[in-house]
């Protein structure tokens, strides 16, 4: 049972209507995978735990589960077969590990379908009601700044040597690697900057990937990315690409979130993927995020009905929000749904 894109007729459109109207993306994984026991003081940063405690992995993305996600994103997102090979692997076992992260993904959808059937998860055990709750699984791909483990991917600057084809050489192998995963749709996430995605529309073009795809920026506030590069532009060079099923934003404050979806509706009649973060600085110099500057849970929340309202219609969390959020978003959401099906 379930919601595979997988399936060549696969519809986001439909994938929304089967949710009541706006889907759940789940929350930040390193948090929790800390949360959790687990050590990333490490380059690989949550992959490290695809090495040496999977088992936590597929923890987090059960409790996201519960919590009501319709959407668990895999720990690939600093994973890369660059990474890999630089701590000794061979390519055919960093392939491997990139694998890793979509079937550990996918067996914790497969252990909470089934045992949500038994009723020992929160969500009804009835088959109609699991029939609105449907799941996919994406494949996160994150930007060339998240390999570089020095915070370039909250500012853009890659450098003026780092040119488009380095990029696309750069992810190409990787992007070929979990479009083959038994992934559900590819995530493109923390985008910073215009360049890097016109990567991804070129290697998926290039390639002939057909997996369904969503591109989500990180932004500086409510007009551009956080390269500076305006958000309706970045938005405007993917928006023709097929395999784009959603467009949007994560790891960016929930204060700029209202303005960057009004700007996004201003180039694309696509659906709207926002994930925030927390609010929280990040030292990118100590490698940690600064105490007391983020937004808190029950302000977090305050957002979601307006971003529904501007026109977003995936909606979670990403780095430092937990699975109390994304509960309380799948709670706000069961609320503000029937009203926005009603809309024409």
């Amino acid at each position: 049972m379930g919601f595979r894109s997988r399936d060549p007729t696969f519809s986001m459109p439909e994938f929304l209507r089967q949710a009541g109207g706006c889907a759940v993306v789940d929350g930040g994984l390193a948090t929790e995978l800390e949360a959790n026991g687990a050590d990333l003081n490490d380059p690989l940063w949550s992959s490290t735990c695809l090495l040496s405690s999977p088992e936590l992995i597929r923890k987090v993305h059960l409790d996201y589960l519960e919590a009501g996600a319709n959407v668990i994103i895999s720990a690939s997102y600093q994973a890369t077969i660059q990474a890999f090979e630089a701590r000794g692997f061979s390519i055919e076992e960093s392939e491997a590990l990139l694998c890793k992260s979509v079937k550990i993904a996918c067996e914790a959808r497969d252990i909470f379908q089934k045992s949500s059937l038994n009723d020992q998860y929160s969500i009804s055990s009835d088959e109609t009601n699991l029939r609105k709750h449907p799941i996919l699984v994406a494949a996160s791909i994150g930007s060339y700044g998240a390999y570089l483990a020095d915070g370039s991917e909250y500012r853009g600057d890659y450098g003026k040597e780092v040119t488009l084809e380095t990029l696309k050489d750069f992810h190409r192998r990787r992007l070929q690697v979990l479009a083959e995963s038994g992934a559900d749709l590819i995530a493109f996430e923390t985008i910073p900057n215009k360049v890097e995605a016109l990567a991804y529309v070129d290697l998926l073009k290039e390639n002939g990937i057909r997996v369904p795809a969503w591109f989500s920026f990180s932004g500086k506030d409510e007009y551009s990315v956080v390269s500076g590069d305006s958000i309706v532009d970045c938005a405007s060079v993917i928006n023709a690409c097929e395999n784009v099923v959603a467009i949007g934003i994560n790891c960016t404050p929930p204060r700029y979130i209202h303005g960057l979806i009004l700007s996004i509706r201003k180039t694309t009649e696509k659906p709207i993927v926002v994930y925030p973060n927390s609010g929280e600085l990040y030292d990118a110099d100590k490698k940690e995020w600064v105490v007391s500057t983020g937004t808190s849970d029950e302000d977090f929340i305050s957002y979601v009905g307006k971003w529904c309202e501007a026109g977003a219609s995936l909606i979670g969390g990403c780095c430092r929000t937990t699975p109390r959020t994304i509960r309380a978003i799948a709670e706000v959401l069961s609320n503000v749904q029937p009203v926005l099906l009603k809309k024409p």
